[in-house]
């Protein structure tokens, strides 16, 4: 679950991975078969693959099998082909929700994707349906650990942040334009900062709040089941409070 960027969203998907690394491994070669086909397998000269390594790390897959993943992707003969295809639609009582896939057969992942909308109380719409509830940011969290808010706020903006979020879970949280994500997460490295977590995010700018059990009760489980399908690289939504249920 990706939801908004809260700290406890982070920490979910956190301890969700660590119960599931071979499907982060999964979606995790997914994304470098895709940066490798449309850059190269050399890091230095490619940025998209210089970041899905670094996502990689940070989700704890060892450099062994980084380093297989991009052989294997750059390889002769190399039947990896998939295709970058965005659903948009709503949950329960018009949770907007956006899902991410890469795909090697979009009739298959269509059909499943609409399924768990349908299978749960919600619909699958047409694209462009809920994306404009949403904006699209850089996101890098930095836990505080003793870190002066001052200090980190002048590094953030000096490295080309938008906007600086001091947020009430003990974290900071660093907004970029999309395509400034690396370069910031790089000045910011230099300087000797860690991060909790780093990438482009859907964060909405309206939320959705679910009362009813049965509707926070379905909402999980179409979360639970778009995060187990290999297809899916990522879940966005506008579900407020999500973090005190899922």
């Amino acid at each position: 679950m990706a939801g908004h960027s809260k700290w406890n969203n982070i920490k979910n998907k956190k301890e969700k991975t660590d119960n599931q690394r071979a499907k982060i491994f999964t979606k995790i070669g997914r994304e470098i078969a895709v940066a490798v086909k449309s850059g190269g397998p050399d890091p230095s000269t490619n940025t998209k693959l210089k970041d899905v390594i670094a996502k990689a790390k940070s989700n704890n897959v060892p450099n062994d099998n980084i380093e297989r993943m991009i052989k294997k992707a750059s390889g002769e003969g190399s039947s990896d082909n998939y295709e970058e295809i965005i659903y948009e639609g709503y949950g329960p009582c018009g949770v907007a929700v956006i899902v991410e896939t890469l795909t090697d057969n979009r009739n298959r992942t269509a059909g499943e994707m609409r399924h768990y909308f349908d299978k749960f109380k919600g619909n699958m719409g047409q694209s462009g349906c809920v994306s404009f509830m949403f904006d699209r940011f850089g996101v890098i969290v930095i836990e505080r650990n003793g870190i002066d808010e001052d200090k980190m706020m002048e590094d953030a903006l000096e490295a080309g942040a938008v906007d600086f979020i001091a947020d009430e879970d003990e974290v900071f949280e660093i907004r970029t334009e999309p395509n400034d994500l690396s370069s910031v997460r790089d000045a910011l490295e230099k300087k000797g900062y860690n991060f909790a977590s780093f990438e482009v995010e859907y964060v909405p700018s309206t939320y959705t709040a679910l009362t009813q059990e049965e509707d926070i009760s379905n909402m999980c489980k179409m979360l639970d089941m778009f995060e187990d399908n290999d297809d899916v690289q990522d879940v966005w939504h506008n579900w407020e409070n999500a973090g005190e249920h899922y």
